[in-house]
């Protein structure tokens, strides 16, 4: 007869557990919580405390958990950077995020290097403005990091064209130049293995991240927004995170509202014509007679869009009034059209 260990739990605790696993914490294969999720709802949504590892055997027991076997790492993996805001890993996840209660998204993450600090946003793709929009986020709390580790995606990082290699340019993206005016360095990753902080952190939202949403039946990118600001991040980075070896924060101090507003914005070169025109994504934009003394015919000025749609016409720094001629079809050069690509598709690092 087996005896019972003086720290046993009884057993109608152990009965009362596993059927709570079972009708609320998922039979199929991917719906399951693993014992460490489950640990920690059972405490928080039903009040019955268990270690996880207890759980954990509970579980195997009855066949609702398989171990799984460990890789070997496919390569050494690299030292983690000693400071806070010295090296922030970035990256979107494609996924069923919503489990058909929505459309599918991208979910952008910002991780930090050091300590493992986490950013979070829902988004349709991995696009010009949801990179600046996480970014903005990030710099919103924490203040501006050192430098940024993404992949080789014509959002972040792009091979220079034919033209640019004659020239000795370094390509700049739009992504690229906000960064710059930020004074941020974009670091291109040769392998999805070299940023396997923020591709682990993908695995472990599409386990957790997914049920927790699942539970609050959760249906659209504003209320999956909503809940990682109110309630997801603030739980995971707390459990997550961890110190830096160095204490220093390298963060440098955000800029003013009025500062981050001229830096996340999409800027675009365009040349005036002998009529005071500027054409720009198919539409037609007359300079005013005012401002012609100081933006002559054939001058070069940029063309400033912000993500709600506004634009701004800008001479040497200087704002020019403008009409829109309305009603006219204008022929949309090739060059027009790549300076207007915002989603992202993959480059091949040079």
């Amino acid at each position: 007869m087996a005896v019972r260990g003086a720290r046993a739990k009884p057993a109608r605790f152990r009965r009362r557990v596993l059927q709570l696993v079972r009708e609320k914490y998922g039979e199929g294969e991917g719906e399951r919580f693993g014992p460490t999720l489950a640990a920690e709802h059972l405490a928080s949504e039903d009040g019955m405390k268990i270690d996880a590892e207890t759980l954990r055997r509970w579980m195997l027991e009855e066949g609702l958990w398989r171990r799984r076997r460990k890789r070997k790492p496919y390569r050494q993996r690299r030292e983690r950077r000693r400071h806070l805001g010295e090296l922030v890993q970035m990256d979107g996840s494609f996924h069923n995020w919503l489990e058909g209660r929505g459309p599918e998204g991208c979910l952008m993450n910002m991780t930090d290097d050091a300590t493992s600090e986490v950013e979070l946003r829902l988004g349709e793709e991995e696009t010009i403005w949801a990179a600046a929009n996480i970014l903005r986020a990030w710099i919103e709390k924490h203040g501006v990091p050192q430098a940024l580790y993404v992949d080789w995606k014509n959002v972040y990082k792009r091979a220079p064209t034919q033209r640019e290699q004659l020239r000795g340019e370094e390509p700049v993206t739009q992504f690229g130049r906000m960064c710059e005016k930020l004074g941020i360095q974009i670091i291109a990753a040769g392998s999805p293995q070299a940023k396997g902080r923020v591709e682990r952190n993908h695995g472990t939202h599409q386990d957790r991240l997914i049920k927790k949403m699942r539970r609050k039946k959760i249906g659209t990118d504003e209320q999956a927004n909503e809940y990682l600001q109110q309630e997801y991040l603030p739980e995971h980075n707390e459990r997550f995170r961890r110190a830096a070896a160095e204490g220093e924060d390298y963060h440098r101090r955000a800029p003013s509202e009025a500062k981050l507003r001229e830096v996340f914005r999409l800027e675009t070169e365009r040349v005036i014509g002998n009529d005071w025109v500027v054409r720009y994504d198919n539409r037609l934009f007359q300079v005013q007679a005012q401002s012609r003394k100081w933006a002559p015919a054939q001058g070069q000025v940029v063309v400033c869009e912000w993500q709600e749609g506004s634009i701004e016409i800008e001479y040497r720094g200087r704002k020019l009034p403008w009409k829109e001629i309305l009603g006219r079809e204008v022929r949309v050069s090739a060059e027009l059209k790549s300076s207007r690509l915002f989603r992202v598709t993959a480059c091949a690092a040079p």
